[in-house]
């Protein structure tokens, strides 16, 4: 047995070509579809399933739609009546802003969406240019646009503005005043001085405890009762104000549970290098914690996304409002299935884009964290 033994450990392995590697669509489902016959029986009936029920849905919106006309009177009513959207389109997009400015409005979402496409498209350069841009540049050119009274463009109140651009107009400032305020929060509810530690917990726990609904409605009713009455403040910016606040709270948790997953001794090496506590931070803390709570983060932006249709109780018209206020009409009474399934398009498309970007971004900076 012992020569045996000596002679195998002795004999070298001949060598083997590497294995074909097996990819495409055919691979995919044989493995993880078709991989034995319980798992094919399986595949087979919940295919069945999602075309019995997908197949009339497509076949509404898609096949038997009604795609071009001027009333409801194009419609055949087989399958969806999409004249609805195509005929109240410009409103669905700017709202009640006036024909002749329109143009402004064209112009502010060219440049709100190349930004957006320079930050998400990897190959571009010169990223933090393009943040730095949408940041500060974007916000001044886009409110001097909207709102007119500068440069001889003639004054548009924010009472007009509506639909999608007032939608984005939220969103955006929502989402890029929460996320530094969130964070400013969430170091100061951490902070070793009692009073600003207090100050931040109480900011927190009281926007958190009240719903966006009550902080819009005392924002647009109640506040301008406790001003005095030659100051007014505009029903936008109020509510802008609200909902950044509103966000803040919630960002500063996420925020927070980020920074309580870095290990104590990343400060302490930070001051063992003579760094002071805003450098600490820039430098070592936040860049780690923002990171780790990437999902929640996006998390935040989307529930804020979807929120902004909340406005629509201080009588300000985004999308979902303006879709509304259009069934209304006697003329296209009975299209509500078409009206909330394209206001459900448009925000699952932000909101997708939102999560797919998020992904794309923790892979992007994923570092490999071992503990």
């Amino acid at each position: 047995m012992a020569a045996i033994s000596r002679d195998t450990n002795e004999t070298l392995i001949a060598s083997r070509p590497p294995p074909t590697p097996q990819g495409g669509m055919v691979s995919w489902l044989r493995t993880r579809l078709f991989s034995g016959p319980v798992n094919s029986v399986v595949s087979l009936v919940t295919l069945l399933l999602i075309v019995r029920l997908i197949w009339p849905v497509i076949d509404w919106a898609l096949i038997e739609a009604d795609w071009t006309g001027s009333s409801r009177a194009d419609c055949s009513g087989e399958g969806a009546c999409w004249v609805f959207i195509s005929t109240r389109w410009s409103q669905i997009v700017y709202g009640f802003y006036p024909m002749a400015e329109r143009w402004r409005v064209d112009i502010v979402l060219a440049l709100f969406f190349m930004l957006i496409a320079w930050l998400v498209i990897p190959r571009l350069p010169a990223k933090k240019i393009a943040a730095l841009l949408g940041l500060v540049v974007l916000p001044i050119v886009a409110w001097v646009l909207l709102l007119g009274g500068l440069f001889g463009l003639p004054h548009v109140p924010t009472r007009a503005w509506g639909g999608l651009m007032l939608t984005l107009t939220i969103a955006a400032v929502g989402i890029v005043g929460s996320l530094p305020l969130g964070v400013v929060l969430a170091l100061g509810r951490r902070s070793e001085m009692p009073l600003v530690r207090a100050m931040c917990v109480i900011f927190i726990e009281f926007w958190r405890g009240v719903p966006l609904i009550t902080v819009l409605f005392m924002s647009s009713v109640m506040l301008p009762l406790f001003v005095p009455a030659n100051v007014e403040f505009d029903k936008l910016l109020r509510a802008l104000i609200g909902i950044m606040l509103f966000w803040s709270a919630y960002m500063a948790e996420v925020v927070r549970s980020g920074l309580q997953a870095i290990d104590k001794g990343q400060s302490e090496a930070g001051a063992a290098l003579g760094l002071g506590y805003w450098l600490r931070m820039r430098l070592i803390i936040l860049p780690q914690a923002l990171r780790l709570v990437i999902p929640g983060i996006v998390n935040t932006f989307i529930a804020l996304f979807k929120d902004t249709s909340l406005v629509l109780i201080i009588g300000l018209f985004d999308v979902l409002s303006i879709i509304q206020a259009g069934l209304t009409d006697s003329a296209w009474l009975g299209f509500a299935t078409e009206g909330y399934v394209f206001a459900a398009l448009v925000f699952w498309v932000f909101c997708f884009g939102m999560s797919r970007y998020s992904q794309i971004l923790e892979r992007r900076l994923d570092k490999g964290y071992q503990r």
